[in-house]
C-alpha cells in the first residue's frame, strides 16, 4: 500500500469546546492506482489531507506512506507532492521562471528543470506562453500550471485538488490522459472532483468519506446505478444510522 491510514483520530479545541474531526479513519489505498475522493461539505477532507502531508499532529491513529510511518520518516515528503485548487502564484514571474523556482526548491538543478518543464508545458498546451507574465492568464491556464508544478520532482505520490476545476471537456480530457500516463510511470495520484463522469473513466478505485470515516471504498466498476444516486444513497445510510 503507498497509503495506509489506521484508526485516525482528530479534534479541535475552539471556546474550551471540543470537535471531533476523524473518527477512527481508515484509507488504504494501493500502488500505481489512480484513487478517487468524494465527500460532502464538513466531512474531514482538508484535515485529512493536512495530517497526511504533515501540517497538523493527530491524537491517535497511524500514517503510513510507502510502508514508513510519517512521523519518523521525514524523507518520504521528498516522494510526494500536492497541487491545492487554487495554487498560490507569484505574478511578478513568467511560468517557466515559476516552474524553475519550483524545481530551486525540490534542489532541481537549472537545466534539469528546464527541460522537464518544457516538455511538461507542452504537453498541457502552454508552452507557446512561457515567457508570459502569470498575472495575465485566466484561472484555467493558471490550473494547468498548477498541475505541471505538481510534477516538479517526480513524485511517486501525487494529490490533486480539483484538477480539472475551470477546464472545459478538451482540457478535461487531456488532464485526464496525463493521469493515465503517470500511472504507466508507476505513479499513484489521489485526487477528487464532483465531476463525476470524469471518475468512472480514470479512477481505479474511489472513497467516501462521511464525517470523518470512509463509508465506502470500492471500484467504480462495480457501480450499477449512477455515481451520483450511488454517493446520495450512501450519505442518507450513513446518517440514518448515526441518528440511531
Amino acid at each position: 500500500m503507498v497509503v495506509k491510514i489506521e484508526n485516525l483520530h482528530k479534534s479541535y479545541k475552539e471556546n474550551l469546546k471540543k470537535t471531533k474531526v476523524l473518527k477512527g479513519l481508515n484509507i488504504h489505498i494501493p500502488s500505481w492506482t489512480i484513487y478517487w475522493f468524494l465527500w460532502p461539505n464538513w466531512s474531514g477532507k482538508t484535515t485529512t489531507l493536512k495530517c497526511l502531508l504533515g501540517f497538523l499532529k493527530y491524537e491517535q491513529g497511524s500514517i503510513k506512506v510507502f510502508d514508513k510511518n510519517i512521523k519518523n520518516s521525514p524523507e518520504i515528503f521528498q516522494k510526494i507532492w500536492y497541487a491545492p485548487e487554487n495554487t498560490y502564484f507569484y505574478d511578478f514571474l513568467r511560468w517557466l521562471e515559476f516552474l524553475i523556482y519550483l524545481g530551486k526548491l525540490s534542489w532541481i538543478d537549472k537545466k534539469t528543470s528546464k527541460k522537464r518543464w518544457l516538455k511538461l508545458l507542452d504537453k498541457l498546451g502552454l508552452s507557446k506562453d512561457k515567457n508570459k507574465y502569470i498575472k495575465s492568464y485566466s484561472k484555467w491556464m493558471k490550473q494547468r500550471l498548477g498541475l505541471a508544478g505538481s510534477l516538479i520532482n517526480n513524485p511517486d505520490l501525487i494529490f490533486w485538488d480539483e484538477p480539472m476545476s475551470g477546464l472545459d471537456p478538451l482540457w478535461r480530457n487531456l488532464v485526464k490522459n496525463l493521469m493515465k500516463d503517470l500511472k504507466q510511470q508507476n505513479k499513484t495520484i489521489v485526487f477528487n472532483t464532483h465531476v463525476l463522469s470524469d471518475v468512472q473513466q480514470v479512477a481505479d478505485r474511489f472513497g467516501i468519506l462521511y464525517d470523518g470515516q470512509i463509508i465506502y471504498d470500492g471500484q467504480p466498476d462495480q457501480i450499477k446505478t449512477s455515481l451520483e444516486d450511488f454517493f446520495i444513497e450512501q450519505i442518507n445510510t450513513a446518517k440514518q444510522a448515526k441518528q440511531k
